[in-house]
C-alpha cells in the first residue's frame, strides 16, 4: 500500500515541465524581484495594488502604488505596450494582485503576480520603504 504522497502517481517529467513552465509564466516570487532590484536588472514595472494609505505605511522598494481599481487604459498608456508588470498586494489572503493582473491582461498587457505579496516579502526578511511614491 503506497503512502498518501505516492497514492496518486507523480506526473511524467514532460507533463511536469509543461505544467511548471505554464505556472511560472503567471508568477514570480519575492526573491526573484529582490534579486532583480539588487542586480540593477529591472526589466519590469513593480505595482503595489493596495490602497495609498497601506502603501505609505510600508511597501517594496521600487514599487509604484496603483490600486487595482485605477488600472485603466488611459492610466496604463504611459507605459509601452510590451512592458512587463509585476503586481502584488497584501499576501496570499488577498486577491487584489489577481484583480490587477486580470485588468492588465484585459488591456492587452503582460503581468506576473509576485506570490506572497507584502507577507512573502517580510517572510524573506527583505527591507521595506515607507515614503509615498504613488502613481497619480
Amino acid at each position: 500500500m503506497p503512502s498518501p504522497v505516492a497514492e496518486i502517481p507523480a506526473a511524467e517529467p514532460d507533463l511536469a515541465a509543461a505544467h511548471y513552465a505554464a505556472k511560472l509564466a503567471f508568477e514570480t516570487d519575492c526573491s526573484d524581484v529582490h534579486a532583480a532590484f539588487a542586480g540593477a536588472k529591472v526589466d519590469f514595472v513593480l505595482l503595489d495594488v493596495r490602497t495609498p494609505a497601506l502603501f505609505a505605511q510600508s511597501h517594496v522598494p521600487g514599487a509604484i502604488n496603483l490600486p487595482h481599481g485605477k488600472i485603466t487604459a488611459h492610466r496604463m498608456s504611459e507605459w509601452a505596450k510590451d512592458t512587463l508588470f509585476v503586481v502584488y498586494c497584501a499576501g496570499p489572503h488577498c486577491n487584489g494582485a489577481d484583480k490587477a493582473a486580470f485588468r492588465l491582461a484585459k488591456l492587452g498587457l503582460t503581468a506576473k503576480l509576485m506570490i506572497g505579496g507584502i507577507t512573502g516579502w517580510a517572510d524573506e526578511g527583505f527591507a521595506f520603504e515607507s515614503e509615498a511614491i504613488a502613481a497619480e
